[in-house]
């Protein structure tokens, strides 16, 4: 298993790339996410050079809110083997965060070359340290059944979720629902 490292500006083009691999492993090639998103058709909608410009800026800011780890692959120079990304969210504090800082875990993704050997437990291990040195008392994410092995074995536990969304237009009005 390789060593996790903080993504670079230079990597935004390969997370992007390894947050499509986690969108079509989940939700197939083509159909839609719970954001919005398709698999390839929405590669081909430009979404991936609209998002690039942001990515690179939010990974060049050492002290804010995201980070990135990722596992370099082996036979591809500058290409990466696994991601795992996190914000840290503010909410009103709480008993026992009274700091009200929350760690949200997503696009965790393995190039499909590369799976099962470690990449991902050390791209999250490596996302949950820096959580630690932050002051994140909790981190929350959403598993599929396929990495759920994973995410318990780091301790993480099935949470009664009562969570629901709304998608807004642009300019800010509720969306039609979508299915």
């Amino acid at each position: 298993m390789d060593t996790a490292r903080r993504a670079t500006p230079e990597d935004a083009e390969e997370l992007l790339r390894l947050r499509q691999v986690m969108i079509d492993s989940l939700w197939g090639p083509g159909t839609r996410d719970t954001e919005g998103s398709t698999g390839p058709a929405g590669a081909s909608d430009g979404w991936h050079a609209e998002s690039l410009p942001t990515v690179r800026a939010r990974l060049a800011d050492p002290a804010g809110d995201f980070a990135a780890f990722v596992v370099d692959h082996p036979a591809r120079p500058g290409g990466l083997a696994a991601l795992a990304a996190g914000t840290i969210e503010y909410r009103i504090g709480r008993s026992g965060n009274p700091h009200g800082r929350v760690g949200h875990v997503f696009s965790v993704a393995t190039d499909p070359g590369r799976r099962r050997r470690g990449h991902a437990r050390a791209c999250v291990e490596a996302l949950l340290g820096w959580f630690r040195e932050r002051g994140v008392p909790t981190v929350d994410l959403n598993a599929s059944a396929e990495a759920e092995p994973l995410y318990a074995s780091l301790g993480f536990v099935r949470k009664p979720d009562p969570s629901m969304r709304l998608h807004l237009d642009p300019v800010g009005s509720p969306a039609t629902a979508r299915a």
